[in-house]
């Protein structure tokens, strides 16, 4: 039994694609996870998000924890069984929606105390106990918990920030190994942190590898700093990152997005964007972001995408915009189903598309083509 490995079969340029290969199944790279926070992808059924493309979904460790608990997860035989997916499952720290949805935080070298967004209920976060959540729930790829600081923030809040992230990346790996019989199925992933500050990102980078994780993630970014910015931070993030190890890109992004940080050297990414967006009207083409709600979509017949290959824009299913734009004024819940299914299916096929790019040393033209249409209007 393989217990994670993960291989290059081609590069174009800084950009590369392959494989991680785990107990549940191969996940090819570049990869596109789609979100489950609550033990789902909200809208789509698990055979619709792996008829998508999918091979992986993320799961979130502090709502799984508040609600139904971890405890109760792992009695009922642990998330894969529990939601009816039998494929890898990523597991976030929970760090970050500790300290964006939670009142009363506070943080100390333990770990950060804070009262639930759902009832108030006073919980502790630590290290060791993000890492026991997501070995009760059976996560196939558990993350470090770290600490997400905001941007802009002064250095000197950066740099404390990653500093104390790399002692809890340490203490993660420590509680990660203490218990075997999931450690020898699982991968922990590091996080790097650091800011905009090359320096600082430097010097999270080597202190995560002399820790040693199976995968690497480039944290702290997509945080309000502006897509600039952000590759500014990637082009030179990924080579401070082993080279034999995949490269995730936390809670990135729009497509465009995503285009410019493989061409970068990025192979894992994970955002909410498709499924929220697509329960709020709005569709992503490669002709641009498309709200349905808009009164010129009431009598177009054409679909939501004509280069999309989802079953809601092509074959015996297929929608028009003005059966969209019904349901989704109307209020109807197919509506938000079924722009969640194009949303994630169309993400998906840009992650196929980005795949075959590379493998046919045609990256740089794909990417040209591809965003000079979205980007178009």
């Amino acid at each position: 039994m393989t217990r994670f490995q993960f291989s290059v079969s081609a590069t174009d340029g800084a950009a590369r694609t392959g494989s991680i290969t785990m107990q549940r199944g191969t996940i090819r790279t570049p990869a596109f996870m789609p979100v489950g926070t609550a033990a789902t992808v909200k809208g789509l059924r698990p055979a619709e998000v792996r008829a998508a493309g999918a091979d992986i979904i993320l799961g979130n460790t502090y709502h799984l924890m508040l609600r139904p608990s971890a405890e109760r997860i792992h009695r009922l035989g642990g998330l894969h069984a529990f939601m009816g997916w039998d494929r890898p499952i990523l597991t976030d720290s929970g760090g970050y929606q500790v300290m964006s949805l939670s009142a009363l935080t506070k943080r100390s070298e333990d770990g950060v105390a804070f009262a639930s967004h759902l009832d108030g209920t006073r919980h502790m976060m630590s290290p060791e106990r993000s890492i026991e959540i997501q070995r009760l729930l059976g996560s196939d790829i558990v993350m470090a918990f770290d600490e997400l600081v905001a941007l802009p923030a002064a250095r000197e809040v950066v740099e404390a920030a990653m500093a104390r992230s790399m002692r809890w990346a340490a203490r993660s790996r420590a509680a990660f190994d203490s218990a075997p019989e999931h450690a020898n199925v699982a991968a922990l992933f590091g996080i790097q942190q650091g800011g905009l500050d090359e320096r600082l990102r430097a010097e999270s980078a080597s202190a995560l590898r002399a820790i040693g994780f199976d995968g690497y993630a480039i944290g702290g970014l997509a945080v309000g700093e502006g897509q600039p910015a952000m590759f500014g931070v990637l082009d030179y993030a990924c080579d401070q990152l082993p080279a034999d190890a995949p490269r995730y890109l936390m809670g990135v992004g729009k497509p465009d997005d995503i285009v410019g940080a493989v061409l970068r050297g990025v192979d894992m990414f994970d955002c909410v964007l498709p499924t929220r967006s697509g329960r709020n009207g709005q569709a992503f083409t490669h002709d641009g972001p498309v709200n349905i709600r808009n009164a010129k979509h009431a009598e177009d017949l054409a679909p939501l995408d004509k280069d999309c290959p989802c079953p809601v824009c092509h074959g015996p299913a297929a929608v028009s915009r003005a059966y969209l734009h019904h349901l989704v004024k109307s209020g109807e819940m197919l509506g938000a189903m079924l722009m969640t299914e194009h949303n994630i299916g169309f993400y998906q096929a840009l992650m196929a598309g980005l795949r075959a790019a590379i493998a046919a040393q045609r990256l740089n033209a794909f990417a040209d083509g591809f965003l000079s249409r979205y980007t178009a209007r």
